[in-house]
């Protein structure tokens, strides 16, 4: 466990020396500043509009979607931090001659990989809760709403970076950076398309297309929990207020329940355990 901590340190600094927390930090800075500003803006035009005649309530219905969007940024962001963090960890300092210094007696590959991926996960999991977390408080000051739960959306956006952080450093195994960075977001990209036709299956009441939405989502467990922490957002709202939100931009959101953060996990340890089979076979 030492040699995995002292890889894991090692990677963080090598990231710090390629900028590559300056870039994500500046990206941060800005969607929070975008978001607070976009977030106040529309709670002030709001607050003319009471609740209805139907029990709608608008400080409810804008709360909860501009903090799904903020959702989908975190997680974004938090992808974009756990590519830059894994794209070359394995291929491209191979390539480069800096894995062969490293692999020997007795650092083990699999040591090297957990060093790894244990920095990535590590700073990609703190980041997108710290930064979920700032787009919550945000939205209570600016709007005075507080979703209904915190701590479950925040564990599967965690969970889900993870996962996506160990599907890069896989790929950094067989890819290079530049092809492993395009795959990984085309990964992302697969992720949310497979919940879009969810949403749009639900509204046509297409089982075919929930169909395909649900092997998605298992395929790819981090839209899964994505969609999970949307509807942890409302999950206690009721009446006629959580019939429009079901309606707007989210409405394919789906509570997940223990079988499906069991499956999370056993798909993450399955993809580690690849990383690791394709390591060893990898001629260096």
């Amino acid at each position: 466990m030492n040699a995995v901590r002292v890889l894991a340190v090692f990677t963080l600094r090598e990231s710090l020396r390629r900028r590559v927390f300056a870039v994500v930090a500046l990206l941060t800075v800005a969607f929070l500043v975008l978001y607070g500003l976009g977030t106040w803006q529309l709670y002030r035009d709001v607050q003319q509009v009471g609740v209805n005649q139907l029990g709608v309530e608008p400080d409810v219905i804008v709360g909860a979607t501009l903090l799904g969007l903020a959702m989908f940024g975190t997680l974004f962001l938090g992808t974009v931090l756990a590519v830059f963090l894994t794209l070359g960890a394995v291929r491209g300092d191979a390539e480069r001659g800096l894995l062969q210094p490293l692999l020997v007696r007795p650092v083990s590959r699999r040591t090297l990989l957990l060093g790894r991926y244990a920095a990535a996960a590590g700073v990609c999991g703190a980041y997108v809760a710290a930064v979920f977390l700032a787009a919550t408080v945000l939205t209570w000051a600016t709007g005075g709403w507080w979703p209904d739960h915190v701590l479950g959306p925040t564990l599967g956006l965690v969970l889900a970076v993870a996962i996506l952080a160990a599907l890069s450093l896989a790929g950094s195994v067989l890819l290079s950076a530049t092809a492993n960075g395009i795959a990984v977001f085309m990964v992302f990209g697969a992720g949310l398309v497979a919940g879009l036709l969810g949403q749009i299956g639900e509204a046509l009441s297409s089982g075919t297309l929930q169909d395909i939405a649900k092997v998605g989502s298992w395929g790819l467990p981090f839209e899964g929990l994505y969609q999970a922490a949307l509807s942890g957002l409302t999950s206690d709202t009721v009446g006629f207020t959580r019939l429009a939100i079901d309606l707007g931009p989210f409405g394919g959101a789906e509570s997940a329940g223990p079988g499906f953060w069991l499956w999370a996990l056993l798909y993450l340890a399955a993809v580690g355990q690849a990383a690791l089979v394709g390591f060893r076979r990898r001629d260096l």
